[in-house]
């Protein structure tokens, strides 16, 4: 929000435990995706498809630099300011009584403005190493540089070979966290020329990323903003992180990573679930428009985006881009269809949209463009004639021709001779 860049996620912090406010956003449309009751952290699907969290203001208290943390509930200023960086280190106060206050305790706001990445403690890589990999990844995705000190405490720590205490689940964070980033070869690439991709798997690092996959997602996903979607392409994008690996050595990635068995089967059965997708939308089943947009309408986005990318059908490509291009503003426009058959004097009710979803059937083949083509299609579907046409008024008698008379002839006058 306050480098005015697109809107990635909404991160809530509370000063108690979320997880009965997490709860209460279901009921409104909510999903939550996961729950650590350890350190109070929920990660939740807005509805809209906005993705988020919310957390429970917290301290880590280290006995001495690089232990693990002793977790003490705390004020939201705490909070901050035990954070990794100073630009993640900023809130919008939502209390009713300082609503929009803005809370920067160690001035992140001059750290964006100076397009800088700032760890806020010298210890800040000795106590956790995954930043090693984080801090890359902001400076990447924000084409921001580390400011000197935090440099220096990097290069330190890479001597140090901190990167390879890295914990694989912290690892397994960051492979997630990239999966979602909107460029993620930059931040890849970043990662290996520190040589620190290894962190997060030595096969990875020695087999390398399958940018080519990674392009031809990235590409399909601004179609799809142009569409008007907002497309969350974590699987996709992290088999095609993984593309060049064999599926037991994604598998094994997985696990290290700190991945759920049931998120492991996910990953690896997302192309084929895709895959059984297309042999289903290309079959007799969807040669109707309509069958195929009411297939793709309830198809996963991640699954169609796949597709999009990696599909060499051209009969299930021809379907998606008509879904996308052709079908959907259709759809979108169909409420002046429902209007045009209202105003004709049809009663709202099942027959009302059961003929609203024929007529839409009839435009994706073509028909009902022009609103007198949609007026007669209404009327026969819905049996209403039209109105009998007036009766022409019987035309008035002539006025008589006005004739321009003639004076009556005078008499001769004969002269006398």
């Amino acid at each position: 929000m306050v480098t005015g860049a697109s809107l990635r996620d909404l991160d809530f912090t509370v000063e108690g435990n979320p997880s009965k406010i997490a709860h209460e956003l279901e009921k409104g449309g909510a999903r939550i995706i996961s729950e650590d009751e350890k350190l109070r952290h929920v990660e939740v699907l807005f509805a809209g498809d906005c993705e988020g969290s919310i957390s429970a203001a917290r301290d880590d208290h280290y006995v001495r630099p690089g232990t693990r943390p002793e977790i003490r509930w705390s004020t939201i200023m705490e909070d901050l300011r035990r954070r990794d960086f100073s630009l993640n280190a900023i809130a919008i106060s939502l209390n009713p009584a300082s609503r929009g206050l803005l809370l920067d305790p160690t001035n992140g706001l001059s750290d964006i403005e100076r397009a800088e990445v700032r760890a806020l403690t010298i210890h800040s890589f000795t106590n956790q190493p995954v930043r090693l990999l984080r801090v890359l990844r902001f400076a990447a995705r924000m084409g921001f540089k580390i400011e000197q000190r935090t440099q220096e405490w990097f290069d330190l720590a890479i001597e140090r070979n901190l990167q390879h205490t890295i914990a694989p689940e912290d690892a397994g964070g960051e492979l997630r966290a990239v999966a979602r980033e909107e460029r993620p070869s930059v931040v890849l690439k970043a990662w290996e020329e520190r040589d620190l991709l290894e962190a997060i798997n030595p096969v990875l690092a020695k087999k390398h990323p399958a940018y080519d996959a990674i392009g031809r997602l990235m590409r399909v996903r601004e179609d799809l903003f142009t569409a008007g979607f907002r497309p969350r392409l974590a699987a996709p994008m992290l088999l095609a992180i993984l593309g060049r690996l064999k599926e037991r050595e994604q598998a094994n990635i997985l696990q290290k990573a700190g991945f759920r068995s049931a998120e492991v089967e996910s990953a690896l059965g997302f192309e084929e679930e895709s895959l059984e997708a297309q042999r289903e939308l290309t079959g007799r089943k969807m040669d109707a428009p309509i069958d195929a947009f009411r297939f793709l309408e309830k198809l996963p986005l991640d699954q169609i985006a796949y597709l999009m990318a990696e599909s060499n059908k051209s009969a299930a490509l021809s379907k998606i881009r008509a879904f996308l291009n052709k079908w959907r503003p259709v759809r979108i426009a169909l409420p002046a269809v429902a209007t045009e058959l209202e105003a004709l004097g049809m009663p709202r009710g099942a027959k009302f949209d059961q003929i609203v979803d024929q007529v839409f059937a009839m435009q994706l083949t073509g028909r009902g463009k022009t609103p007198e083509e949609r007026e007669k299609i209404l009327r026969k579907l819905s049996g209403i004639k039209e109105p009998p046409k007036k009766k022409e008024k019987e035309k008035k008698a002539a006025a008589p021709a006005s004739h321009s008379r003639r004076a009556a002839p005078g008499k001769k006058s004969h002269g006398r001779k």
